[in-house]
């Protein structure tokens, strides 16, 4: 917890000035989404991180919509949530 809020601190002030989120998380909801993706969005959350993290299904097939391509662009990082069907997910990059 400690290199969290070290982080944390040297990062708040440059990520205010350029980014509306500290952290984008991207995973695949149905894998993840009500146990360890939900775990880590509530401690970087309590850890003063701005977290951005979609509770829609996205169905396969289905285009990102606007509003996600841009928390993905106004983010300082992302961290991926790999998981067994990750890979198959809209969420993947290719």
């Amino acid at each position: 917890m400690a290199l969290v809020r070290a982080i944390q601190q040297t990062s708040s002030s440059n990520t205010s000035r350029c980014c509306r989120y500290h952290v984008f998380l991207s995973f695949r909801g149905e894998d993840t989404h009500k146990t360890f993706t939900d775990h880590l969005f509530t401690t970087l959350v309590n850890a003063g991180f701005r977290t951005f993290r979609d509770d829609d299904v996205l169905e396969r097939g289905e285009d990102l919509k606007p509003e996600l391509q841009k928390a993905i662009k106004h983010s300082r990082t992302s961290v991926i949530v790999f998981s067994k069907d990750y890979a198959l997910s809209r969420w993947c990059p290719t």
